[in-house]
């Protein structure tokens, strides 16, 4: 594990009270929903809880943790993330990465010019989309396999093929 890995993982974010029983809803931000079975357990400001009842609606997951048993606790953790730890992570298959396991990493052409640091990674219902820093700003690049030719966590590096007006969509114009 190198130093730049985080200990704890976020998986959600509590977003408001629910009923009058400590409940409350969250926003998950993970693909593994089992996440937030009954019996899981998570972590909020690095406070370990565990989730003693779990149910989905249309509009997310409501949950109920352990030492939380109110609407004004549960509205205490309003904006909280919901973390896991590192430990609790699942294998992926070999081509799939954690988020952030991608940020940070430098993003070049196939050709071998530098286009930026991969600064965030946000899910759209098609594709993920890296949002890329770059000198000259911004640079959203889908995360398809047509443009993303090699990710390289252990050296830090993703390289891309510049598909005809990708890069210059985010350039800056002359004044």
């Amino acid at each position: 594990m190198d130093s730049s890995t985080p200990q704890f993982i976020s998986i959600g974010e509590v977003l408001a009270p629910h009923g009058t029983n400590g409940h409350f809803k969250v926003r998950q931000i993970t693909d593994f929903p089992k996440r937030f079975s009954a019996g899981s357990k998570i972590y909020i400001d690095r406070l370990p809880f565990s989730i003693e009842h779990s149910s989905f609606q249309k509009s997310g997951f409501i949950i109920k943790i352990n030492g939380i048993d109110n609407p004004e606790d549960a509205a205490n953790l309003r904006g909280k993330q919901i973390e896991i730890d590192r430990s609790q992570l699942k294998s992926l298959a070999n081509g799939q990465y954690y988020h952030f396991q991608l940020t940070g990493l430098e993003v070049f052409t196939d050709k071998g010019e530098p286009v930026g640091r991969l600064k965030q990674v946000l899910d759209s219902p098609g594709n993920d989309i890296y949002v890329v820093e770059g000198k000259e700003g911004e640079i959203l690049i889908p995360a398809v396999e047509d443009v993303i030719k090699l990710v390289d966590v252990k050296n830090r590096r993703i390289v891309i093929e510049a598909i005809d007006g990708l890069l210059d969509l985010n350039r800056k114009k002359a004044k």
